[in-house]
C-alpha cells in the first residue's frame, strides 16, 4: 500500500526497526553470550539514535491527531512505546531472555503499526486530501 504522503517516512523507518528486531532475535537465541552483548549494545545505540527520535515524532505529530476517535489505537502505541523504552534501559545488563522480549515486542509493535495504527492514520489522511 502506498502511504500517505505524512507517514512516508514512518513506514521507511520502520525497516530499520524490523532488521534491528531480527539482528536481536538471532542473537538472543544463539546461545553466545558475546554475540548477545554486542548485540545489546547496538540495540542501545541504534534505539537512542533512530528509534527514539521516530517515537517521539509519533507521540508529538500523528498520536495527537488521531486521538479522537481511535483512543484504543494510541493507547496501545504509547503503552508499547513505554514498554520499548523500559527493555532498552534494561539491555546494558541484558542477558538473552530480555534480549529476545525487546526484539518480539519491537517486531510486533511495528507490524502493529503498520497493520492498524497506519492503516486508520492513511483513511483519516486520505479523507483529509
Amino acid at each position: 500500500m502506498k502511504r500517505h504522503d505524512t507517514l512516508q517516512d514512518l513506514s521507511r523507518e520502520h525497516h530499520t526497526a524490523l532488521k534491528l528486531a531480527l539482528d536481536a532475535r538471532r542473537a538472543a537465541t544463539s546461545g553466545d553470550a558475546e554475540r548477545v552483548a554486542t548485540a545489546a549494545a547496538t540495540c542501545t545505540r541504534v534505539f537512542a539514535a533512530a528509534l527514539e527520535p521516530h517515537f517521539r515524532s509519533e507521540e508529538s505529530g500523528l498520536l495527537p491527531a488521531m486521538l479522537a476517535g481511535e483512543e484504543a489505537l494510541v493507547a496501545r502505541t504509547l503503552r508499547e512505546h513505554a514498554e520499548l523504552r523500559a527493555l532498552v534501559g534494561r539491555l546494558p545488563d541484558a542477558d538473552a531472555t530480555t534480549l529476545l522480549s525487546f526484539a518480539d515486542l519491537l517486531s510486533a509493535h511495528v507490524r502493529f503499526e503498520e497493520r492498524e495504527l497506519f492503516a486508520a492514520a492513511q483513511l483519516r489522511l486520505d479523507q483529509q486530501d
